[in-house]
């Protein structure tokens, strides 16, 4: 059972269909939410999305963009790409409005028989058991209840979930005060993130610009902790603030937002056979994108290890492990949450001198442009877990053990272009590189993706993100984070690292 059917619910509930596991999905509402809210997809996100069969439909509805500008009044203070890195078939980020997502992932489900989505179900009580979750559900036709074995609270920020079990968040509430309006505009500004600390236009404040597809873009302006939230919602005021922005370009308001943001979570995730994903367990500030993205890996993360467990092939200990990985995510992303707010928004009259004499030293000093926290923006988590196997010898590369593995453009022997992610499958796989040797067998339970045989690396590059050796190997876990590696090929080791990937060995 899955309550909430935002992107978070329906990417849980797609990937566990996808694993052979049936889903009854509920949301209290009658259709996808409305308004932009959430806009920016990272490239963690959208290969998930990918493997899930809506990566490439959202690609092509979304802005793509890498660039970002930082800005201290009209002077440039800094630019950065999120992907040098050549030969990957997702992007940076998309920029895309959240019920453009939720449709694709709609959409998706309804091809499923294994997901049932279920609008107007409202959650109005639970009963945990040891060995399943009794729920009651309200609909327009009256109450009804329900077995699960087990429920996935991705009912978002104001979780009924969290509320029905007595959950509260560990964690801060800042004050300052942000609207956000979607307007429509035709205008000719390069697609790239765009902030400003202090800028003329809204002196004393910050500014965020992303566009968005059919010429609607967002604006994001820091409004103060003493601001009216219902005041500064009218149009009148928000237009006129826009005007000081744009000036006489003319533009037409779609959707107005004001906001104050939380950096809190649970203390625990899992609650017996009720777990929690997304904003039902942790909550964020939206600068770096870090709610729906972290989400979106919450689901990836739990899917595969809910699915082993209920098909035997794993101990339910293996979800203490969604929990403790997740939580190092939430963690991660609340402390970088935490940062972007404080330099964005300083507590005190001395915070905001050593900001602004960090902003005026970054043109010149890269030690400063270190140290501007406009948002760092979402990337994918390097676990410490103990589901991975300790390196027996030093790697180098981009790719780092824990992590998702580095994206590729290799060739299929027939000479056609493809992408090592697009390869692999929902299982465990050893990636292995070849080195003349006869090939040996993949261990049960495990695929075996050869380079130089089933894929080929023509210009390295796969080669180079792994550092590999001729005979390497390299075992994915099934949400393809990497979780051991050798030099050479060795079956009883690919096993017991699968072994130890599914909680096994202690």
């Amino acid at each position: 059972m899955v309550v909430g059917a935002g992107p978070v619910g329906l990417a849980a509930s797609i990937d566990l269909a996808l694993r052979g596991v049936a889903v009854v999905l509920i949301d209290d509402a009658d259709r996808i939410g409305e308004g932009s809210r959430g806009i920016c997809w990272s490239k963690r996100t959208l290969e998930i999305c990918d493997r899930l069969g809506v990566g490439e439909k959202l690609v092509a509805q979304g802005v793509t963009w890498k660039l970002g500008k930082v800005f201290h009044g009209d002077d440039l203070v800094f630019a950065f790409d999120l992907l040098p890195e050549d030969g990957h078939k997702m992007p940076a980020f998309i920029n895309l409005q959240q019920f453009q997502v939720e449709k694709a992932l709609v959409d998706r489900a309804d091809e499923l028989d294994l997901v049932d989505l279920r609008w107007k179900n409202r959650l109005i009580a639970v009963e945990p058991h040891n060995d399943h979750v009794r729920l009651t559900i309200d609909t327009p036709d009256g109450p009804y209840s329900l077995e699960a074995d087990w429920l996935i609270a991705a009912d978002g920020a104001r979780s009924s979930t969290r509320d029905l079990l007595g959950l509260k968040f560990s964690g801060v509430t800042f004050e300052d005060k942000f609207l956000i309006a979607d307007i429509r505009m035709a205008a000719d500004f390069p697609t790239e993130r765009r902030f400003w600390f202090d800028p003329p236009f809204h002196a004393g404040q910050s500014a965020l610009m992303h566009r968005q597809p059919d010429n609607i873009w967002r604006i994001d302006l820091q409004l103060g902790p003493d601001a009216d939230a219902t005041e500064e919602q009218k149009p009148h005021r928000v237009t006129a603030r826009l005007k000081r922005m744009l000036g006489d370009r003319p533009f037409e308001l779609e959707w107005i937002s004001v906001y104050r943001f939380n950096c809190r979570r649970l203390d625990r995730f899992l609650h017996g056979r009720v777990i929690f994903i997304g904003d039902a367990a942790h909550q964020v500030s939206p600068f770096g994108a870090r709610g729906a993205n972290s989400g979106i890996q919450d689901a990836e993360n739990l899917a595969w290890k809910l699915a082993a467990v209920l098909k035997g092939e794993a101990v339910p200990a293996l979800l203490g492990t969604y929990e403790t990985e997740r939580i190092q995510a939430a963690d991660e992303n609340i402390a970088h949450s935490t940062r972007s707010t404080d330099f964005i928004a300083p507590h005190s009259a001395a915070e905001r001198v050593l900001r602004n004499a960090v902003l005026a030293l970054a043109p010149r000093a890269e030690f400063a442009r270190r140290m501007i926290n406009s948002g760092r923006l979402s990337m994918a988590t390097v676990y410490d877990s103990a589901l991975l196997t300790p390196d027996e010898s030093p790697f180098g590369g981009s790719a780092r053990l824990g992590a998702p593995l580095p994206d590729c453009r290799v060739r299929n022997v027939d000479g056609s272009e493809t992408y090592v992610l697009e390869n692999i499958g929902d299982g465990f796989t050893v990636l292995t590189f070849k080195n003349g040797a006869a090939a040996q067998p993949a261990p049960e339970g495990v695929c075996r993706l050869r380079i130089g045989d089933d894929l080929i690396d023509p210009e390295g590059l796969l080669a180079r993100r792994l550092d590999a050796t001729p005979g390497a190997a390299y075992l994915l876990r099934p949400d393809h984070h990497l979780c051991a590696r050798w030099r050479t090929f060795d079956r009883g080791k690919i096993a017991a690292a699968r072994d130890r990937a599914l909680g096994k060995v202690q």
